[in-house]
């Protein structure tokens, strides 16, 4: 206890509650929604099995699309295309060496370097030739749950953001 009594002696601790309640709440709070209302949606649509449309790499593109809209990591060119990139490189590299650590290393290196040739870089979709190393999808992989569920997001980023600019 004598930690904690130094510390709210010193104004440390006064000094990080400070801190943290200058932080911008609100947008953070509206960011937070955003992203959870799409993952959920794509999350229902698997549970429904109305389509595949979720994989773990769309939890880190919201984070892209509804909390740094402004981004160029956010463009829908980005998102979209950097996804698509990525999952191919995976499906070429994991075809190629199998679900090996050589077949995940060659797609994400292959991911990389076709984001960045094509400028259609989107950090989360680095992470694509690992999704398909594990799971073995076949190339419809790419049509879902990539292509339409990073339409999805790119389409619920753009109304939630333009409502949230209105509001």
């Amino acid at each position: 206890m004598a930690s904690v009594d130094t510390a709210i002696e010193s104004g440390w601790l006064k000094r990080t509650l400070a801190a943290i309640g200058a932080r911008p709440w609100r947008n953070a709070v509206l960011s937070g929604l955003g992203g959870a209302l799409t993952i959920g949606l794509l999350a229902v649509a698997n549970e429904t099995h109305v389509a595949l449309l979720l994989i773990p790499p769309f939890g880190a593109s919201c984070v892209l699309v509804f909390g740094i809209p402004a981004s160029p990591l956010a463009r829908p060119r980005n998102v979209i295309g950097g996804h698509l990139i990525s999952a191919a490189a995976g499906l070429l590299a994991v075809g190629a060496f199998g679900p090996t650590p050589i077949g995940i290393a060659v797609g994400v290196g292959l991911a990389i370097a076709s984001m960045m040739l094509s400028d259609t870089v989107h950090p989360p979709a680095g992470a694509n030739p690992i999704v398909v190393a594990l799971i073995n999808p076949g190339w419809s992989f790419l049509l879902t749950p990539v292509l339409a569920g990073t339409v999805a997001i790119v389409i619920l980023g753009k109304l939630y953001n333009r409502l949230r600019q209105s509001a």
